[in-house]
């Protein structure tokens, strides 16, 4: 057996926490042959609620689970740790505007970005779920200058996969057809998944549907609000689905492309795309196993740049709304 990784979860009894750790510990995320000691990450009134979940992984007696380790000390809880899944974070309640959210949220990720920068392995890498994720993961990583920047991801993979169903489902395909469907920018109501560069079982997806109308008045808004959508229908955020695009994301960066395909996630700005160096933001990325790279000249139409531009411009904003978070 391979030497165990340590993979912390901040809010670990949390609702995505809970679905997402016993996928991991099953070796969903990593593969059958890769044990695993989970930092399970809590706030010190939570502590009880997560007694509660250890107690439920020791009773699945998984083969992979070499150890858990609940904390509610972020130095303890980072010790070491080869993966860090950034999940906790205050939801945005009634009356808050974005700003208040972007404050509130901006300080624990501070102190995370802080804290991994003091204890996680050196080869860490970190993909933050919280959201805005995009500006969290912004917060964190300028929190941890020692931590090199193409190790922070922030997650885009539930909206790819919320459009490749929406895109199947139209087709009449299944969705293990549909690919190179790429989000762009933020997590966020203004994100782009890019259905002109999409395809459905190797043909343009604009070509197998050729419903114009749909893609752009029916199929991005229900992309972007999908997440609003199902908190009117069960009285929750997201939470199963939420975990298994964590699971995704994560075998997106530790496994090879298929050829000829791409993923999304957001990533540190190098300039590609004219997209302004340093934010991060969500672009088609292909991976060989153990590096990743943003996939260059995928060519974009007039509508792509536009919705591209717009939601580089809320990303801008976001990062001066928490300028004071970021260290200089």
């Amino acid at each position: 057996m391979k030497p165990p990784l340590r993979v912390a979860v901040t809010g670990a009894a949390g609702q995505i926490g809970y679905s997402l750790l016993f996928r991991i510990a099953s070796g969903s995320m990593f593969g059958a042959d890769q044990p695993v000691i989970l930092h399970l990450i809590e706030i010190e009134p939570a502590l009880p609620v997560l007694g509660g979940v250890v107690m439920e992984l020791q009773d699945c007696a998984f083969p992979l689970l070499a150890g858990i380790k609940p904390t509610a000390s972020l130095d303890e809880g980072f010790k070491d740790v080869d993966w860090a899944l950034l999940v906790g974070s205050v939801p945005r309640k009634a009356g808050m505007e974005r700003k208040d959210l972007l404050g509130i949220n901006g300080r624990i990720f501070t102190g995370q970005g802080q804290a991994i920068a003091r204890n996680a392995s050196p080869g860490v890498r970190v993909l933050v779920v919280g959201n805005p994720c995009n500006t969290n993961c912004l917060i964190a990583m300028n929190n941890a200058p020692k931590v090199p920047r193409d190790r922070w991801f922030a997650m885009t993979m539930l909206d790819q996969n919320r459009a490749v169903a929406q895109v199947a489902q139209k087709a009449g395909a299944e969705t293990a057809a549909v690919t190179n469907l790429a989000v762009w920018g933020n997590h966020s109501s203004t994100m782009y998944p890019d259905f002109y560069n999409a395809r459905v079982g190797g043909r343009p997806a604009i070509d197998v549907v050729k419903d114009d109308p749909w893609f752009k008045g029916t199929f991005l808004p229900t992309v972007q609000q999908r997440g609003t959508a199902i908190i009117k229908a069960r009285g929750l955020s997201s939470a199963a689905s939420a975990a298994n695009a964590v699971v995704d994301t994560v075998r997106a960066l530790t496994t090879a492309t298929r050829e000829g395909d791409w993923f999304s996630v957001a990533v540190c700005s190098d300039g590609s795309y004219g997209i302004e160096k340093g934010l991060m933001f969500s672009f088609p990325v292909r991976c060989d196993g153990s590096k990743w790279a943003i996939v260059q000249g995928v060519k974009l139409t007039d509508f792509s740049k536009a919705r591209i531009a717009a939601t580089e411009a809320e990303l801008k904003e976001e990062r001066d709304l928490v300028s004071e978070l970021l260290p200089k």
